[in-house]
């Protein structure tokens, strides 16, 4: 009885730390997947929208490459601001906290606080990851309707691969996530479908009425 109660005890110890480490890696991917999957989508989203806005009042392919490269560089730098000011503020309480409970503790360091110590949030490493993100999912767009001349091809072709990025978008966030695979990736595909849908009405009405 003495080795059952042994084997169930120790067993049980091995089911927590396992179950523990496997929250700590969920919650240190989520922080990059949040910055990475967000970025992404924004700037497929945004740029993509851009574009159709512009498409929809003139029919002039430069205008809708230099206005979704404009939106390339100027989301990526508002992102990486964005993520930077955001992870430092998280930052800062972390760190306060941190030194909170060191007071408290007389000064001491324990082995856990000094691993919450290396596993603090980067807010360089953030921003950067959140441009790059963002600069990717602008491409689609911009790649999609760099090489078409015909305007309402290229629309068609633009509004195709938005598409189908969302879905990949979509998709990969639920897998690394572990969250519904279904309705994450139609979450993100009728998102982007409204985003893209009200830019082109919008420009559309505005041109119409000559605004």
């Amino acid at each position: 009885m003495a080795s059952n109660t042994e084997t169930r005890i120790t067993i049980h110890g091995m089911d927590s730390v396992e179950h523990k480490e496997e929250d700590v890696n969920y919650s240190q991917r989520g922080q990059w997947l949040r910055a990475a999957v967000l970025g992404a989508n924004d700037g497929l989203l945004s740029t993509a929208s851009l574009m159709m806005g512009v498409g929809a009042v003139k029919d002039d392919p430069k205008a809708m490459i230099i206005s979704g490269f404009a939106g390339l560089v100027g989301g990526a730098c508002s992102m990486a601001i964005g993520e930077f000011v955001s992870v430092y503020s998280q930052l800062d309480i972390e760190v306060a906290q941190l030194k909170r409970e060191q007071r408290m503790k007389d000064g001491e360091i324990l082995g856990d606080e000094q691993d919450r110590r290396e596993q603090l949030p980067n807010p360089l490493h953030a921003a950067v990851a959140s441009a790059l993100a963002f600069a990717v999912g602008a491409m689609v767009p911009l790649l999609a309707a760099g090489f078409i001349r015909r305007h309402e091809v290229r629309m068609v072709v633009m509004a195709v691969a938005a598409t189908v990025a969302l879905v990949v978008f979509g998709l990969v966030g639920a897998l690394l996530g572990r969250a519904p695979v279904v309705r994450a990736g139609m979450r993100v595909l009728v998102g982007g479908w409204l985003a893209m849908a009200a830019t082109f009405g919008m420009m559309k009405l505005f041109g119409t009425i000559g605004l």
